[in-house]
């Protein structure tokens, strides 16, 4: 039976005017001699050259002036190195040398996909039938590099989605790393990670069973330090710091827009891109909530999946996954807990839907095969299209399969509510298939969510078009659930 879908007529595309000021550097003796030709400007051409900089990209920045002054402070160190007294130097040149320091990246200049959509925490001043929500993205720019952008917006009573305005400038958040770190998880994830524990025990057995990130952090750079080390050790330690550096709070300005936040990569574990967020707003036990999401960190090599949270959508808590389980992409967290345990699914084998539980919503462990490839359209594998959905007749879950010619569609199933390694019935035939005027883009043939709500008895299912641009189409729940229901029979 054939499901009746909807697609709507709202494109959200790349837009290359939306730029974050990033840090740049060239090398440290790139860098030295950068430092040398500003050092030998008297203070009149250093504030003539300022000034005509800010005269360029002020309005493009929300105080481009502090960002200047940051990125100088991060090359403090190779200043100092070249017996500059760094404290002397005045705050125009300092801004001066900063601005060699960064450069405008382009966020979403190459793909606007994988959209996630979630409703907001307010719900206030809307008419019957209406709700607020919040769709987030993920935005690839030059290199590939990947981040998470966000847009609000009202679905009517007709499920016809009002996109509010973008705002002007884009705001990176303010980062403060945890503190303190759990020794015996920190040794887990380690082990996990496969770093060698043959180079990282010698500093790991001095750290007390609770230790400060300032401490791991010197007595690593110290050891790092040494001209004598090799390789493999060097490699191990970085490591070290890599998975201390994954755990971090983000928090943006008050006075910023949703649509001007941008989670861009932060800690050498997703130096090359922040993956396919899955947002959902989770209802912990006492009828509390708040907005939750898996996402893959990748270095390039490695990667870690990772959870963030947020109860408003100004600070955002990131932590890695741990766990067997959580070694993979395409983690799925359920809404709410089942008897007592937080849910996931996962593709840990990079193929199959696996199912988890766990008193601990970092920690993952004793995947269960929940669903194989079963029709053509998803033989080579079939994956999660973001977090179930709670249903009076079970777990909704859109999956992703994938067939001939690397073709990405979209399907549904449905699964018990209080045992959902249960299935009551699973699509025969692709609930969204790309149309011809949907195949083309950065990948060819792909339509691809990571997650979707329920609103007016109606299926929103915001979508990726092959990978470039993003839109959504609408389904009606009470065809659906019958169609998943007859399907088992």
């Amino acid at each position: 039976m054939r499901v009746s879908v909807i697609r709507k007529n709202v494109i959200f595309s790349p837009d290359s005017k939306r730029v974050v000021a990033r840090y740049f550097i060239n090398g440290d003796k790139r860098t030295q001699k950068m430092v040398s030709h500003i050092m030998m400007l008297d203070e009149k051409q250093v504030v003539e050259t300022l000034e005509h900089t800010l005269r360029e990209f002020a309005r493009r920045h929300r105080n481009i002036s502090s960002t200047f002054f940051r990125h100088c402070e991060k090359i403090r160190g190779i200043i100092e190195g070249m017996q500059i007294n760094y404290d002397g130097l005045s705050a125009e040149r300092k801004m001066l040398i900063g601005s060699y320091c960064t450069m405008e990246y382009a966020i979403e200049s190459a793909a606007f996909f994988n959209p996630s959509i979630v409703a907001d925490f307010d719900q206030s001043g809307l008419e019957i039938g209406e709700k607020r929500i919040v769709i987030s993205f993920r935005a690839t720019g030059e290199g590939h590099i990947s981040s998470i952008v966000f847009r609000r917006g009202i679905l009517d009573k007709n499920n016809n989605l009002h996109v509010m305005k973008i705002g002007n400038n884009i705001d990176k958040a303010e980062i403060v790393h945890k503190t303190l770190y759990n020794k015996e998880r920190f040794l887990i994830k380690l082990a996990e990670m496969h770093t060698s524990n043959k180079y990282s025990a010698h500093i790991m057995q001095e750290l007390p069973n609770e230790f400060e990130y300032a401490v791991l952090k010197s007595m690593v750079t110290k050891a790092l330090c040494d001209p004598m080390i090799r390789q493999e050790r060097r490699t191990a330690l970085e490591e070290v710091i890599w998975l201390a550096d994954s755990f971090y709070d983000l928090q943006f300005k008050h006075d910023s827009d949703i649509t001007e936040r941008v989670i861009f990569p932060i800690s050498d574990s997703e130096s090359r891109g922040i993956e396919d967020a899955r947002f959902v707003c989770f209802m912990d036990d006492d009828q509390s909530c708040k907005v939750m999401a898996t996402y893959t960190a990748y270095n390039g090599h490695v990667i870690l999946p990772k959870l963030i949270s947020t109860e408003d959508f100004y600070t955002f808590r990131v932590m890695p996954l741990y766990g067997v389980g959580a070694e993979n992409k395409n983690l799925a967290l359920f809404p709410r807990k089942i008897k007592g345990k937080y849910a996931m699914l996962s593709r840990i084998d990079g193929v199959n839907n696996y199912l988890m539980f766990s008193d601990r919503a970092t920690q993952w462990n004793d995947p269960v095969l929940l669903q194989e490839p079963r029709y053509p359209w998803e033989f080579t594998q079939i994956g999660n299209c973001g977090s179930p959905l709670w249903t009076e007749e079970g777990w909704l879950v859109l999956t992703h399969g994938v067939g001939t010619m690397r073709r990405y569609c979209i399907g549904a199933s449905l699964f018990d509510l209080d045992d959902p390694s249960k299935e009551i019935g699973r699509l025969k035939e692709p609930l969204l298939s790309p149309l011809e005027d949907e195949r083309e883009g950065y990948v060819p043939n792909v339509v691809y969510s990571c997650g979707s709500i329920i609103h007016n008895n109606s299926l929103i299912l915001p979508y990726a078009v092959s990978d470039y641009s993003s839109t959504y189409a609408v389904v009606d729940m009470l065809e659906l659930m019958d169609a998943l229901k007859q399907s088992k029979s």
